[in-house]
């Protein structure tokens, strides 16, 4: 039940209250546009008013068994209901049959005619390529194709070759399957790189505060070449424990003027794409690792600024400014934690740096944010591009020391836009759903947790959760079922704050190199700080809601292609492994089967319903189980399995698993859904 009358809790970001929004019918066409944390389907209505504000976003069902998943870029229509403000939930009618414009596959050789076995795992059907159409193609190699019209040949359609991309198992030929999957844009225009190539450094002049006495350093990973951002602490003069931070960022705006050619191709990017053997960037390299980049002991241009905190890390001002510094250091994440854990005191800017951090970090347990701590997947590639090894990537304090230093830098930059009534592109966070916080809470009630009643829920309070099961055997699962009830961050012009943040406001300012949002926080910064002429323009500011719309896209579509990529990796690491036994957990439960984690190097992979011990198994959605009507036997979310690889394909990234053994989940699960189904000892042909 909704609490009417009550003050909302302190720190909790408010909900925008501009226009009304317009309501969707409850039937109409909608266009996949990517996948959330859970996996789920999400959509855009087709037909929508754009002087109606942002569309909305429709969270797609899963569809029905036996049907393939849907797949970005697909049209169907659907049944919709509401699901929250500017959130529905839809359900697939039909889909709107659409052939694709080219067709990304892996070139086969057959009799009578070759084909193109599709590298997407949820597409199906091989397309035939008549003979002539070839281009030359040899077996094994990855082509683009596109549909040739015509009737169908033996239940498939037909297509040609038109280009050919390098052979599957090549070095950077997992990383070119999902730039093509994906439509990431590879080629920058000729003008664009006659714009980057015409750069030149930035001179001294009177807009800009020489900082080039300051001890700035970056701090990145090893293999980084792009440096945004540069960090500066020492104490404060006037407040006791405090400390005088300057932050200061690339002046990307210098180069890429607002409508240019290099504008035009960073924002159709949106944003750098990074892949374990490759980085597709949002500017040309001239830019992106030169001109921009703040490489040690080179004069370049940035846009700072400075904050004054005190001893509880709480920000009493800023000054923001533009100017001219150069780096002291190119430091890696691994050599700044090691410095701080020698105790090494002969670099003092470090000492302070980790200073700063420390009250940084005791506002924000204050503040009471969502830290969610989930291991990244380091993907180590050898000198012919094939994976070495996999291990968790370390979280180092390093890391979020830089973290709480940008963090507090886009805080000041969205206050500041608002001093001066700019427009701003702000970072918003909507706090999780009605249905999925249900869902969380039925997920906790296994294991003896519960949440605070309604819709009141505090970061804070899901933060408590995170930290009571830490060094846990269910700490993994807990954080995972936890991201998954998270919406997903997007770009608007109108703020509804940052959940997970616990911020009231928050934009992108720091990584103006790899993100088009922080290019137009800094426009809009000189525009109001009156900084030069390259400041945002009137165009720009009218199209911020579509731009907001479009770089939220390109943001989860370079996300998909990551981790499609590192999929691929894993499943060509594991293809030598077929047979061979691995402890996992289970990491999501369905109709269909269970999906396990792999504890050593991270691979996902699916246990189909057909190979599950032969019983009738019970599907309950709340407890997240499978439970054996026979054997009582029980598989449920986190519960550790032992399970053998049976099918590794790279071309897709698909991994299949069968559960070998089951470590104890003896409680019976209590049956509140779900039909009861047949196992069978074979899996479906």
């Amino acid at each position: 039940m909704k609490q009417r009358g009550k003050p909302a809790p302190r720190n909790t970001p408010p909900v925008h209250r501009g226009r009304t929004p317009l309501r969707l019918p409850e039937t109409a066409a909608v266009q996949v546009i990517g996948t959330d944390a859970d996996g789920d389907p999400l959509a855009r209505p087709v037909d929508w008013d754009r002087n109606a504000g942002p569309p909305p976003l429709i969270r797609m069902l899963p569809e029905k068994p036996g049907s393939a998943a849907l797949a970005p870029g697909e049209r169907v229509l659907a049944r919709l209901r509401p699901a929250g403000p500017g959130r529905y939930e839809g359900r697939t009618l039909r889909r709107v049959a659409e052939t694709p414009g080219h067709i990304l596959g892996i070139f086969r050789h057959r009799r009578p005619e070759n084909r193109i076995v599709p590298t997407d795992r949820r597409y199906k059907a091989e397309w035939v390529v008549p003979r002539g159409q070839e281009a030359g193609a040899e077996p094994d190699e990855i082509v683009l194709g596109e549909p040739i019209a015509g009737h169908q040949h033996l239940g498939l359609k037909p297509a040609r070759v038109v280009e050919r991309l390098g052979r599957l198992g090549d070095a950077r030929s997992i990383s070119l399957i999902a730039i093509h999957t994906h439509d990431i844009p590879q080629v920058f225009s000729d003008a664009a790189l006659e714009e980057a190539r015409r750069a030149r450094a930035v001179r001294m002049s009177g807009s800009r505060t020489d900082l080039r006495d300051l001890t700035l350093v970056t701090i990145d990973g090893a293999d980084a070449r792009d440096f945004d951002d540069a960090v500066y602490a020492e104490p404060h003069p006037d407040l006791p424990g405090g400390f005088r931070l300057v932050v200061a960022i690339a002046d990307v705006a210098h180069y890429v003027r607002p409508g240019a050619a290099l504008d035009q191709a960073a924002r159709q990017r949106g944003n750098s794409v990074y892949f374990p053997d490759r980085v597709v960037p949002m500017l040309p390299e001239a830019l992106s690792n030169g001109w921009c980049s703040l490489r040690p002991n080179e004069d370049r241009g940035c846009l700072f600024v400075e904050m004054h905190i005190d001893r509880d890390g709480r920000k009493i001002g800023h000054r923001f400014g533009r100017g001219l510094m150069r780096s002291a250091a190119r430091l890696t994440y691994e050599e700044v934690q090691q410095a701080y854990d020698g105790h090494d005191d002969s670099d003092v800017p470090l000492v302070h740096l980790y200073g700063a951090f420390h009250a940084l970090l005791a506002a924000r347990q204050a503040r009471g944010t969502l830290d969610l701590d989930l291991p990244e997947r380091k993907v180590v590639l050898d000198d012919q591009g094939h994976v070495a090894s996999v291990a968790p990537r370390p979280r180092l304090g390093s890391h979020r020391l830089i973290e709480e230093f940008m963090v507090l830098a886009n805080v000041a930059a969205a206050e500041e836009l608002e001093r001066l009534r700019q427009p701003c592109l702000y970072r918003i966070h909507a706090p999780p759903s009605e249905e999925k916080l249900e869902s969380l809470r039925d997920f906790l009630a296994t294991l003896g947790v519960s949440l605070p009643p309604g819709n009141q829920v505090h970061p804070r309070d899901l933060d408590r959760v995170l930290r009571r099961f830490a060094d846990t055997p269910e700490a993994q699962v807990v954080n995972e079922v936890m991201l998954r009830s998270q919406s997903q961050a997007a770009y608007s012009p109108d703020n509804i704050g940052h959940f997970g943040l616990a911020l009231t406001r928050y934009a992108h300012f720091t990584s103006p190199i790899r993100r088009y949002a922080d290019l137009l926080v800094h426009r809009a910064l000189i525009r109001g700080l009156k900084l030069g002429r390259d400041g945002l323009a009137a165009e720009e500011i009218a199209a911020f809601p579509e731009t907001a719309e479009h770089i939220t896209e390109t943001e989860r579509r370079a996300q998909l292609a990551e981790r499609d990529a590192i999929d691929r990796y894993l499943s060509a690491f594991m293809s030598d492994k077929i047979g061979s036994r691995f402890a996992a957990r289970i990491s999501g439960v369905t109709r269909f089967g269970l999906f396990v984690t792999v504890t050593e190097t991270g691979a996902s992979g699916i246990v189909p319903f057909a190979t599950l011990p032969d019983d009738f198994w019970q599907y309950d959605e709340r407890e997240q189980t499978l439970t054996g009507r026979r054997t009582h036997q029980v598989f449920r979310l986190a519960q550790d399995v032992e399970v053998m690889l049976s099918e590794a394909n790279p071309v897709t990234g698909g991994l299949v698993f069968h559960v070998l053994a089951d470590r104890p989940a003896t409680r019976r699960a209590e049956t509140r859904a779900g039909r009861p189904h047949k196992g069978r000892r074979s899996r479906d042909s």
